[in-house]
C-alpha cells in the first residue's frame, strides 16, 4: 500500500512561535520552511509514500516544496490545522477515492524515510492510527485507510483526542524520527541530536543554540 500524505503548513510568517527564545522573528520563518523541506524531501524518499500533498497559503513555501516535488494545494477553508487537513485529504480522494491518506506534521526536520516506512505499514493494520509526538501529548501522524475519514483532531492534546476519536495509537520501537516534531527549543535540540536533513542543518548553523 502506497500512501498520499497530506502535509499543513501555515504561512511561514506566523509558524513556531514557541521557538521565540531561540530563533527571533528574522529567522523563524526560514526555520520553518527549512523543517518543511526536509520533512517532504524524507517523505518523498520513503517507499510507502506516493506522493505528498502540502495544504498551504504561502507563496514561498508553495515554490519551495514544488521544487521538492510536492503537490500544493491552496489553504481555501483558511480556518486552522483540522480544516486545512481535511481540505487536503478530500481533494485526495476526489481524484482518488481509494487512496489511503495520512495526515504528516511539517516540523519532522529529523525524519527517516525507514522509520515512516515501518510507521505507515503498520498504519495498513487499522481503519485509522496515528503516532504520539515525543512529547506524548501531540500528534505527528495520523493515517486513514481507504474508504475511512481522516478526521483530524490536531492540536491541545491531540494524542487523546485522537485515541478517543477511535484512531489506534501505535507503539512502535526505533521510530524516533517521525516522534520528534519541533515546537520549543528543546525539541530543536533533540532533533539535532538525532541529526537533522540538509536545509535545517543550514537554517540552525545561523542559531546559537546552547548545548549544541
Amino acid at each position: 500500500m502506497q500512501w498520499t500524505l497530506v502535509v499543513p503548513l501555515k504561512p511561514l510568517a506566523q509558524a513556531k512561535s514557541r521557538l521565540a527564545d531561540t530563533a527571533d522573528d528574522g529567522l523563524r520563518p526560514g526555520l520553518a520552511l527549512a523543517f518543511a523541506q526536509d520533512t517532504v524531501a524524507a517523505a518523498l524518499a520513503c517507499p510507502a509514500v506516493r506522493d505528498v500533498a502540502v495544504v498551504t497559503n504561502d507563496a514561498l513555501a508553495g515554490r519551495e516544496l514544488a521544487v521538492l516535488g510536492a503537490a500544493i494545494i491552496p489553504d481555501e477553508p483558511g480556518s486552522g490545522l483540522n480544516a486545512a487537513l481535511a481540505h487536503g485529504a478530500g481533494i485526495i480522494r476526489s481524484t482518488r477515492p481509494g487512496s489511503p491518506v495520512a495526515a504528516l506534521n511539517a516540523d519532522l526536520p529529523a525524519l527517516r524515510p525507514p522509520e515512516l516506512t515501518r510507521v505507515l505499514d503498520a498504519a495498513t493494520e487499522f481503519p485509522r492510527a496515528f503516532l504520539p509526538d515525543a512529547a506524548a501529548i501531540g500528534t505527528t501522524l495520523l493515517a486513514a485507510t481507504p474508504g475511512r475519514e481522516l478526521l483530524p483532531a490536531f492540536g491541545t492534546d491531540s494524542r487523546a483526542r485522537h485515541r478517543a476519536s477511535g484512531a489506534v495509537e501505535l507503539s512502535l520501537a526505533d521510530v524516533d524520527s517521525v516522534h520528534q516534531d519541533v515546537d520549543t527549543g528543546d525539541d530543536l535540540r533533540n532533533a539535532l541530536a538525532l541529526g537533522v536533513g540538509p536545509h535545517t542543518a543550514a537554517a540552525a548553523a545561523r542559531l546559537l543554540i546552547p548545548g549544541q
